[in-house]
């Protein structure tokens, strides 16, 4: 039931399926799912280790209560079977890292346009309520002007961002085509416990936790809205039963900008240490391809559900960023990153 265009009332599904649940935010997204009663199905990466990912790390209250799939979106028959029985499908899964994505594309391809394919498809096949596909901030390219909201032009800056754009569209089509129930959830640059150090934020992070005082970094220029991981997750559950959604993209952001080089300086703050910036040059992204500007328009996701980012502004930011190094200084978690490494 929708009263002035807010979502007022909250459907139970019989079984929500998560792919990309081993990941950075998808495995959050999956422990708040299970500790909100419901019924979860974790698609994971099949490997040959068995490794569920971060899932490998949650507590027991969680993994006795999920219903673990492996395979690869990849494949439609893989996808068709993981998601017989589920009433909502959120689609986290995709190759992500923009570096790796300048000499890899065909793999961005496969995994973001035709993984989305295999998703919309089953799920028009099979009848699901509710498919919620991630978009990224990236899709927008350097902002031609801020706040950025969901009628901003797209550009494809990188080949990631370019079949993001691909696989958002391709989603959007099975809504406008057969009317798929799709909601296209637009993040923007997402951190927290867990993120890759692909990432600016754990890069930062893991370099003084370790002990450098030199960290070396890429362009210190370009401005970012920070999403803490938390608001991120309880943006895609607010919208899983927004009926004015359907058919919608829609930015979840922190209603903040900041530039990488305060980011390394308010990092520094909250773990009390000096730090110098070195530029690597292998970090620096080719001059057309960088986006220098995100900051995000979210009244869209305002006016459609009660939302409000709780890490937003500043302030917001500044407790995002303390309990993020609350967690990455643990010695375990420290441990499984390579600081000394340039992970693209």
């Amino acid at each position: 039931m929708i009263n002035g265009g807010k979502q007022t009332e909250t459907r139970m599904p019989s079984k929500i399926l998560v792919t990309g649940a081993d990941g950075f935010i998808g495995s959050h997204l999956t422990e708040a799912l299970v500790r909100e009663g419901h019924d979860v199905r974790a698609f994971v990466y099949y490997n040959s280790f068995g490794s569920r990912g971060w899932l490998d790390r949650s507590p027991a209250e969680i993994t006795d209560n999920l219903d673990v799939f492996a395979g690869d979106v990849r494949d439609p028959n893989g996808v068709r079977a993981a998601m017989k029985g589920c009433d909502v499908v959120y689609h986290l899964a995709a190759l992500i890292a923009i570096p790796y994505s300048y000499h890899s594309p065909a793999s961005y391809v496969d995994t973001n346009v035709t993984g989305t394919l295999n998703v919309v498809q089953a799920a028009r096949d099979l009848g699901v309520s509710r498919v919620l596909h991630t978009s990224t901030s990236e899709v927008y390219g350097t902002a031609r002007y801020v706040p950025i909201d969901e009628e901003h032009p797209l550009v494809g800056q990188s080949p990631y961002s370019a079949t993001k754009i691909g696989a958002d569209q391709m989603a959007l089509s099975y809504f406008r085509s057969f009317e798929t129930p799709v909601v296209v959830v637009r993040p923007f640059n997402t951190y927290g416990p867990r993120q890759s150090a692909r990432a600016v934020i754990p890069t930062v992070i893991t370099q003084l936790a370790a002990g450098q005082t030199k960290i070396k970094l890429g362009s210190l220029t370009p401005t970012r809205d920070f999403s803490y991981v938390a608001d991120t997750v309880a943006g895609f559950m607010a919208l899983s039963t927004c009926d004015a959604a359907l058919g919608e993209v829609v930015n979840l952001g922190s209603g903040f900008e900041i530039s990488i080089g305060d980011t390394v300086a308010e990092i520094a703050k909250v773990m009390g240490r000096a730090v110098e910036i070195e530029t690597d040059e292998q970090r620096l992204r080719p001059e057309k391809s960088e986006v220098e500007r995100l900051f995000s328009d979210m009244r869209k996701a305002q006016k459609l559900t009660p939302w409000r980012p709780a890490f937003g502004g500043l302030e917001g930011f500044r407790r995002g960023l303390s309990e993020t190094v609350a967690w990455f200084t643990q010695k375990d978690n420290l441990g499984a990153y390579k600081h000394d490494i340039y992970n693209i």
